[in-house]
């Protein structure tokens, strides 16, 4: 029998585990991407990237990712509040591993 990652007795401390759960979800992996190529963008703008998402949801992940450091806010006290949001470095460094898995995905569907 193949043993899988998800086989693995360390499943709530494995790091890869814990990398999904940061990046997983129906949209953080297009905020991530939007904000990477994009640049600096306030909050209408990235959702104006993302058709179909709910204010709610967007604000919620934008929250997760500040979170976990791959998003920064930046609230300037200007009337009204003007506030955007940027990847991070630690996010800079996730995009590599994420093209890398990208082209995993597209020669795995080849097969």
């Amino acid at each position: 029998m193949i043993k899988t990652h998800y086989d693995c007795p360390c499943l709530e401390s494995c790091p890869l585990n814990h990398a999904m759960t940061i990046i997983g979800g129906k949209w953080k992996m297009q905020i991530i991407c939007a904000l990477n190529n994009k640049g600096v963008l306030r909050y209408n703008e990235l959702k104006k990237q993302m058709p179909g998402i709910s204010n709610n949801v967007l604000a919620s992940a934008l929250k997760e990712l500040e979170e976990n450091k791959l998003v920064e806010r930046k609230e300037y006290l200007e009337v009204p509040v003007r506030v955007e949001y940027s990847s991070t470095e630690l996010c800079d460094r996730l995009m590599p591993i994420l093209d890398q898995l990208s082209q995993w995905s597209e020669d795995a569907l080849m097969k």
